[in-house]
């Protein structure tokens, strides 16, 4: 029994401080409106490394000990697994900014 399967991996991450949660009004062609910081894990690159590269890129904040707290997969209809994984932190510095990723608020 063959157990390789081609996986897209991803991540998302749900910045807060007290009351108050950061989110992206993502505008891409793929999909688009209110979500957390997120993107593709790169091969090679390590799951805590790809969070804290994909909130900085999209918010301009650097992250620090991003918690695992909970994963999504499916099987998409050619057979390949997309999976999800999601994270939070409310240890993070910097200067907020939006990308050409959206607006982050």
């Amino acid at each position: 029994m063959d157990r390789t399967q081609i996986v897209t991996i991803t991540n998302m991450c749900m910045v807060y401080k007290d009351d108050q949660v950061l989110v992206l009004d993502k505008v891409n062609d793929d999909w688009n409106g209110i979500t957390f910081p997120g993107g593709h894990i790169e091969k090679g690159e390590s799951f805590a490394d790809s969070v804290v590269r994909e909130v900085l890129e999209e918010t301009g904040l650097t992250i620090a000990s991003p918690q695992l707290c909970g994963i999504k997969d499916w099987t998409n209809e050619d057979g390949s697994r997309y999976m999800v994984l999601f994270y939070k932190t409310n240890l993070f510095e910097g200067e907020l900014k939006s990308s050409d990723d959206g607006k982050v608020f």
